[in-house]
């Protein structure tokens, strides 16, 4: 589907909002932000840039902030209404999110976010 940037960051702010409190408990110095592709060209759907907070030690303290990147190419390429990209984009926040909080790949599919 076609969707412009303007809409596509509503909807990630709509999902960010209706996320589990319990998911954002601890989300400090991360941000989320929207790119168009990943930059080696594949259909990733987002991805997290940081430290897990399972790994972090005293060293991590006055770090850049962690990133969450949604990109919105390939979510939107998937989906064929908004309600279904909307869904994505709130699949994709969890998955990434949980590993923000040290969630592995396999228990993230145990839980239906992989």
């Amino acid at each position: 589907m076609d969707i412009t940037l303007d809409d596509f960051e509503t909807l990630v702010e709509e999902a960010l909002e209706n996320l589990p409190p319990q998911l954002l408990e601890g989300l400090d110095n991360v941000v989320i932000v929207t790119e168009d592709e990943p930059e080696d060209g594949s259909d990733t759907l987002g991805i997290y840039e940081g430290v897990a907070l399972t790994e972090r030690d005293s060293s991590w303290f006055g770090s850049l902030p962690d990133r969450v990147v949604l990109f919105r190419g390939p979510l939107s390429r998937m989906c064929c209404s908004t309600d279904e990209l909307y869904d994505e984009i709130y699949i994709t926040l969890v998955h990434e999110i949980g590993h923000f909080h040290g969630i592995d790949e396999a228990r993230l599919h145990e839980l239906g976010w992989g």
